[in-house]
């Protein structure tokens, strides 16, 4: 079981399009072998649901979302999970400022598993879910190939 740990800031955009996608993405490929979650890295949108652009986004694509209430990340995260995947620097430094050094090379940048290695832009700010739809979904499929890979 591969456990995987997506991160934002309020755990109300980008993480949790990052969870479902990627849920919706395995499904389809017919592979089990994942435990996903997302969580945020500041308490500012806890027990929160999923932004309207978000779910907007996600009802487009066919993808269920559930019932889906933002968290907010624990140190504890670090020993449950195998990867911890933040969608911009600023929520790597926060990650490592709530876990400790990454001892275990398990904290990454989504988009640095793609060929275009980058911040995904916060849409709460953009207001382009479609741009962060397309980046999470390059960085999913690449993080699936090094998952295959590996």
């Amino acid at each position: 079981m591969v456990k995987v740990l997506f991160v934002c800031l309020g755990n109300i955009c980008r993480s949790p399009m990052a969870e479902y996608v990627f849920k919706d993405k395995i499904k389809k490929e017919g592979i089990e072998k994942f435990y996903i979650d997302s969580a945020a890295t500041s308490s500012e949108e806890i027990g929160n649901s999923i932004h309207y652009g978000t779910r907007n986004k996600l009802k487009e694509m066919n993808i269920d979302y559930g019932n889906h209430l933002a968290r907010q990340m624990t140190k504890q995260d670090y020993e449950k999970f195998d990867y911890i995947i933040g969608m911009e620097d600023r929520n790597i430094k926060d990650i490592k400022r709530i876990v400790g050094e990454d001892t275990e090379n398990k904290i990454y940048k989504l988009l640095d598993f793609s060929k275009n290695p980058r911040d995904i832009a916060d849409p709460w700010y953009t207001g382009n879910f479609d741009k962060t739809y397309d980046d999470i979904v390059e960085g999913l499929s690449a993080f699936l190939e090094h998952l295959k890979n590996i």
